[in-house]
């Protein structure tokens, strides 16, 4: 069986992280995309085990006391966090588990699974590309654009935290790169594997 891995993703809004793993997805074998647990209601459309896990408050804070959230904060009266218990699970099952986390939340994964984590900085060329894209979403207005391209300026500060950097020039480029990445984290070795070999390695002379 494939030993399960974590694979953190990070990059400015409209860097192209979605479409990336989409195009990839029938390269990369088996993947579980990490997704936040909430306690607020689920909006029209949005399921439960896709959107959000949507959770009691009281479920959540016991899960807080029991440390199953690799990160947890509080907006607008409704809990947000990262759940590790689904994490855990589909490590056992041998996935491949993907965050799209920002820089914050690169180096509390790191702080807490390092030695089965890679990471990758997936961004635009350039800060006029991602302008370009931001505002032929016509998704946004123009202060969530403004604001955007501002967190985008410190967020590539962080790149040398990273393992890896793709640029989203070409989405067929980009994927490319991301299914060698993918499969690079797989192959990363725990302290306890290496353990494992270099005694078995030894024992059978």
């Amino acid at each position: 069986m494939q030993k399960g891995a974590i694979l953190v993703l990070s990059g400015p809004s409209g860097a192209g992280k979605s479409t990336i793993i989409n195009a990839a997805s029938d390269e990369i074998g088996e993947y579980y995309f990490s997704i936040s647990t909430t306690t607020r209601a689920p909006r029209v459309g949005e399921e439960n085990g896709r959107d959000y896990f949507f959770v009691s408050k009281e479920s959540f804070e016991e899960d807080i006391k029991a440390g199953n959230f690799l990160e947890y904060a509080q907006v607008h009266g409704n809990y947000y966090g990262t759940s590790l218990k689904p994490v855990r699970k589909a490590l056992e099952e041998g996935k491949l588990v993907i965050f799209d986390i920002d820089v914050q939340g690169h180096r509390l994964v790191r702080a807490k699974m390092d030695d089965i984590t890679t990471s990758a900085f997936i961004t635009p060329p350039t800060l006029k590309a991602l302008e370009t894209r931001l505002r032929a979403r016509s998704t946004d207005d123009e202060s969530v654009i403004v604001n955007r391209i501002k967190n985008a300026k410190g967020e590539i500060k962080a790149l040398g935290e990273y393992d890896f950097t793709i640029i989203n020039d070409t989405v067929e480029e980009a994927a490319r790169q991301f299914v060698i990445v993918a499969k690079a984290a797989r192959l990363k070795q725990s302290e306890e594997d290496e353990e494992k070999f270099i005694a078995q390695w030894l024992a059978n002379n």
